[in-house]
């Protein structure tokens, strides 16, 4: 009893003394009124704390304007400005049809209030073409439309999980129409306290609600269909595999169409449910951890995305179809599913948009859209094998059971190696086109809206010419490499597919790529048959090597290399900007976010000025270099013929005699003056 009352007098101690302390601090601060707005969304009124100028830094990015402390306390990247760019035409659109199917217009800054008039359309095309018009078409009916900055009762809500300065959010809030309210939402104080400056800078404290919580337990909170976001943007530092669970759980179904009887009759039952089935919600995701999703840590990648990620030419659209495999993995556990709507792999990172249905019976069908793969560690041939297969039963029922495989030997057809097997991954299209359609058309008519549109254009219109029912592709240079030959052009191998009669195409993700539906045995007889033209030395491959192998078999097929006319596809025909350049310096994945972050002044670039090529021998001092060279005699000058004189940079002064007699005995190595380096002999490192 004693010990429990003195533990019981302790704690009362403690509690009374805390309580006293935090009066004593809060006599010493301002006491004003409360912020509804931050009561009404979970947080606390926002710091009065400020920065000094010489602190901060100011950005303008698109139609915000964002104040941001120069150390590193918030993360910001201005590379991922095509990112934000590209969220907010996916967006625009998004709203465009949610809206539309509502008897919504929206206006957006810089377009045309034209009436589009669209001809030769397809019974689908024509009805999401009606949608968009919402109740424009029915008589009587006055249009209701939704600008840019304003609230728009039935908008959308969007939720940014991880927000940072709030950049993504302002910008949401002064370039995208149709919006209901923006959750800025991020883990740190200094970030929330930050986004609220830049909220009352930008004025648009009345849609965007800045909030301090853990991304997950937000979501979380947010599970009823009631409460659920319309759009979540998720763009962590590193992987977002934390944060999936969650957020496919807080995407919503969008809600349903309201039209009025005169609507109904005008467009039809059928057109009304398909405008239902389009309303679901609108999820971004981007990955910045390529190192693992490209193959460097296969189970890393296993670990965060529950698939083995293998080296590979086509690294980037597998680290896509993994992202996207996880997600329906994890929607999958709640009777939902996704759709992708755009996915791109651009810079150091990849970033995916889908929408988010449920389904119990469509849920069924998810296994037969994943798919492993068995990749030759020799030359590089893949193949897919389907987990699940999905056919025709009696009635017009679908049956769904296990795939039977696997599609290959032990070892590789074509040069005896192993394989290795990587996966699950989405093996669906990973694009929809009528929407990506729809998005370069809105960027095309309005290149003003973006910093990025010229790449934003050329990134889509690459994309439309993907074909969408073959993943990956291969390589010029990995196919050549290969056999070791010399590589053909990028037009003469499309025309040699081309005429074989197969499908063939670019891929955004890489701009050697090679993407067709012909079968790796086509392929390689297309390559054997441009060996002929460029012959390599076979006397000089060993026996085991896959090129030995390969070239040992005569083609069956015999390839035509006359370049056609549709070989050159029409992005690149227009010069359009289809691949990123270096936009500045030291460019790339930033350092993350720290409390009390450091500033990145001289001691940061000298890090990475040491960090750079580290597996690299350091370069040469040119003075120690040109000493170095010095000391070797010019054997030009000993023929007498070196026209250099003082500007070469070896020595011109005669031997001495020790070097003569040297010279002459016969164990002298030669070497050493025979052939100085850069001498013209390829041993040497000299520059004569």
């Amino acid at each position: 009893m004693p010990r429990a009352r003195i533990g019981l007098w302790l704690s009362l101690t403690l509690r009374s003394t805390r309580s006293l302390c935090r009066a004593g601090f809060m006599e010493g601060q301002p006491q004003g009124p409360p912020n509804p707005a931050g009561m009404e969304n979970g947080t606390e009124p926002c710091g009065e704390e400020r920065a000094s100028e010489a602190q901060e830094t100011t950005v303008t990015e698109g139609a915000a304007k964002i104040a941001f402390p120069s150390a590193n306390e918030v993360f910001y990247n201005p590379v991922q400005e095509f990112n934000r760019d590209l969220t907010c035409a996916v967006i625009t659109e998004f709203a465009r049809i949610q809206l539309g199917a509502k008897g919504i217009q929206i206006k957006v800054p810089g377009e045309k209030d034209v009436q589009k008039v669209v001809v030769d359309l397809s019974e689908q095309e024509e009805e999401k073409a009606e949608l968009t018009k919402g109740a424009t078409l029915a008589p009587g009916d006055q249009p209701r439309t939704a600008a840019v900055g304003e609230i728009c009762e039935e908008g959308l809500r969007v939720l940014e999980g991880l927000a940072a300065s709030g950049l993504r959010s302002i910008r949401f809030a002064r370039e995208v129409p149709g919006l209901q309210s923006v959750v800025a939402n991020d883990a740190s104080a200094r970030a929330v306290d930050l986004m609220c400056r830049n909220v009352q800078l930008n004025a648009v404290a009345h849609l965007v609600h800045p909030r301090q919580a853990d991304a997950r337990m937000l979501m979380y909170q947010h599970q009823r269909a009631s409460e659920r976001f319309d759009v979540i943007d998720l763009d962590p530092y590193g992987s977002p595999a934390p944060f999936l669970d969650a957020a496919v759980q807080a995407v919503s179904e969008g809600g349903e169409a309201t039209l009025t009887w005169a609507q109904s009759r005008a467009r039809g039952f059928r057109r009304i449910l398909a405008a239902q089935a389009f309303l679901a919600g609108l999820l971004c995701v981007t990955c910045t951890d390529m190192a693992v999703l490209a193959g460097n840590s296969g189970e890393t990648c296993y670990s965060k995305y529950g698939a083995m990620a293998l080296k590979s030419r086509a690294c980037h659209e597998m680290a896509l179809r993994i992202v996207l495999h996880s997600l329906d993995l994890r929607a999958n556990c709640y009777q939902r599913f996704v759709v992708p709507l755009l996915s791109v792999s651009a810079d150091f990172y990849v970033r995916v948009f889908v929408r988010v249905f449920t389904g119990q019976a469509k849920v069924k069908a998810s296994a037969s859209k994943q798919a492993l793969v068995f990749q030759c560690v020799g030359c590089g041939t893949f193949h897919l094998q389907r987990l699940g297969k999905a056919s025709g039963a009696s009635g017009g029922r679908v049956k769904f059971s296990a795939a039977c495989g696997p599609p290959i030997s032990p070892e590789c057809e074509h040069c005896g190696q192993r394989h290795q097997l990587g996966g699950p991954l989405w093996a669906e299209p990973i694009h929809d086109l009528d929407f990506v359609g729809r998005v370069l058309q809105a960027v095309s008519t309005n290149p003003g809206r973006f910093h990025t549109s010229e790449r934003i254009q050329g990134v889509l219109s690459v994309i439309t010419e993907e074909l969408p029912d073959v993943p990956l592709y291969y390589t010029l240079d990995q196919l050549s490499s290969t056999i070791r030959c010399s590589t053909p052009s990028l037009l003469q191998l499309r025309s040699a597919l081309l005429h074989a009669g197969f499908r063939v195409s670019l891929s955004h993700a890489c701009k050697n790529a090679v993407k067709t539906d012909a079968p790796s045995s086509a392929l390689w007889d297309i390559m054997r048959c441009w060996e002929k033209e460029c012959p390599v030395k076979r006397e000089r491959l060993s026996e085991a090597s896959p090129a030995f192998r390969i070239l040992s078999v005569e083609p069956r097929l015999q390839a035509n290399f006359a370049v056609r006319d549709d070989a050159n596809p029409s992005s690149r025909q227009r010069g359009l900007k289809r691949f990123q350049a270096n936009p500045e310096a030291n460019w790339g994945p930033r350092p993350r976010a720290r409390p009390g972050g450091k500033a990145a002044g001289e001691a940061m670039e000298e890090r990475r000025r040491l960090h750079q090529n580290k597996r690299k021998e350091p370069a040469e001092d040119p003075v120690q270099r040109a000493a170095r060279l010095k000391s070797f005699p010019c054997k030009r000058f000993k023929e007498g013929t070196c026209q250099r004189g003082e500007q070469c940079c070896y020595s011109h002064s005669p031997p001495t005699p020790e070097d003569t007699a040297a010279a002459a005995s016969p164990d002298h190595p030669k070497t050493s003056y025979q052939n100085p380096p850069g001498s013209g002999v390829a041993a040497g490192p000299g520059v004569d």
